[in-house]
C-alpha cells in the first residue's frame, strides 16, 4: 500500500501489495497530522471499497483512493473532507453502489459523528 502526499491538502492511497509506504510529490513535504487523517479515512474506504468489489467479482487492482481537505475557522480545522475514489474498470452501472459501499466506512461513520476526547495529564 502507497500513501502520496499530493499536495499540502491532499493525498493518494492505493493499495498495491506490499509494505506500506509514504512518499512524497516533492522532498520539502512532510506527512503532517492532516495527512495522517486523511491516510485514515483512504485506508478505511478503500478497505471497504475491496472488500466489496472483491466480494462483487469485480477488479479492485486498479482501485485508488484520494482525500483532500479544507480548513474552516473559528476554531481553526478541518471543516470539509472530500473523498475521490479513482476506480476505471468499474461499471458505470455499479458507481452508485460503490458510493453507498464506501459511506460504510467506519472512520467515515466517527467523522460523521464525532466522539468525544478526554485529554488527561498524567504524572
Amino acid at each position: 500500500m502507497k500513501i502520496t502526499l499530493l499536495s499540502e491538502d491532499r493525498i493518494r492511497l492505493d493499495g498495491r501489495p506490499g509494505p506500506l509506504s509514504v512518499e512524497a510529490e516533492s522532498a520539502e513535504m512532510q506527512y503532517s497530522p492532516f495527512h495522517m487523517l486523511a491516510s485514515g479515512l483512504a485506508t478505511c474506504t478503500f478497505a471497504v471499497l475491496a472488500s466489496w468489489g472483491t466480494h462483487a467479482k469485480l477488479p479492485v487492482d486498479d482501485l485508488s483512493v484520494e482525500v483532500g481537505w479544507k480548513f474552516v475557522e473559528a476554531p481553526h480545522r478541518v471543516g470539509e473532507l472530500d473523498v475521490d475514489v479513482l476506480w476505471p474498470s468499474l461499471p458505470p452501472e455499479r458507481r452508485a453502489a460503490a458510493v453507498r459501499a464506501a459511506g460504510l466506512c467506519t472512520v467515515t461513520k466517527t467523522l460523521e459523528m464525532p466522539p468525544q476526547i478526554v485529554v488527561e495529564v498524567k504524572a
